[in-house]
This record gives C-alpha cells, sequence and structure tokens, in this order.
C-alpha cells in the first residue's frame, strides 16, 4: 500500500511539473519593474516598437556613474536611466536576440530571459553560446 501512495504522489508531481512548464506567456508579460538578483537595483522592462528593452530604475551603489563603460566619453553618464537590456523579441516564450550590459565590469552579452511564473524572472547573459554563461533570477517589485 505505501508504493501505490508514492507512486501516486509522483505522478501528481510529474503532472505539477509538466504543467508548470506549459504555462503560456504573451510578450507584455516581461514589461514592469524588476528587483536584480544581489537586490542591488530596480530594471524598468518596456515595450519599444515590437522590441523590449530595460533601464535601470534605481540603485544603492556608492557609484552612480557608468565608470567601467568601455567608452570614456561615457563614463560620467549616470546609471539611473541606463539602458541595460537591448533589442529582445518575445518567441517561444522567450524574449530572446537581445543583450544585457554589465555596469560593474562595462561588458556587454548576448541575452535571454524566460518567466518561471509572473514574479520571476531568469536572465541569462553568455559569450558565442547561450549554455556557457550566467544566469541569475529577479523578482517583480509591486
Amino acid at each position: 500500500m505505501k508504493w501505490t501512495k508514492q507512486l501516486l504522489l509522483s505522478v501528481v508531481m510529474g503532472l505539477l511539473v509538466v504543467a508548470a512548464k506549459a504555462q503560456s506567456w504573451k510578450a507584455d508579460d516581461v514589461v514592469g519593474t524588476w528587483l536584480t538578483a544581489d537586490k542591488s537595483g530596480q530594471i524598468y522592462i518596456y515595450k519599444s516598437g515590437d522590441k523590449y528593452f530595460g533601464k535601470i530604475k534605481s540603485g544603492n551603489k556608492k557609484e552612480q556613474l557608468d565608470v567601467n563603460n568601455p567608452d570614456k566619453t561615457r563614463r560620467k553618464d549616470p546609471l539611473i536611466g541606463l539602458v541595460i537590456l537591448k533589442n529582445f523579441t518575445f518567441n517561444d516564450n522567450e524574449w530572446k536576440d537581445g543583450t544585457i550590459y554589465d555596469p560593474n565590469n562595462g561588458k556587454t552579452y548576448s541575452c535571454i530571459m524566460s518567466l518561471t511564473n509572473k514574479n520571476t524572472l531568469k536572465i541569462r547573459g553568455y559569450i558565442g553560446f547561450s549554455w556557457i554563461g550566467r544566469t541569475e533570477v529577479w523578482g517583480r517589485v509591486d
């Protein structure tokens, strides 16, 4: 009898996982304000034309200028308002073909974004291939 309960529980859990993965998102579901993984800033994601962008809305870093920008003429630009997510398109439940700029090191990476639920956004920055990179999880700000 015990193995029957375990089998039933396994089947139910499996169905829940499949149902969660089957979540279908609309393109504009990503729009809103998100708290970064390290909680150092908020990023506002918005739509312009048919593409998605994100800019720094607020932050708690001591240095509020883009001091690591590879373009020396931009190093006095404020971080607040800086567009760090650029040119994403929505396809197959993901926002793809965009880039993310990391003001901590001044580098720009290819990027994919996906929602795991309406309040959790996975951001994957990478060089070359998406499996060579880093993923962060951001939370939606009310």
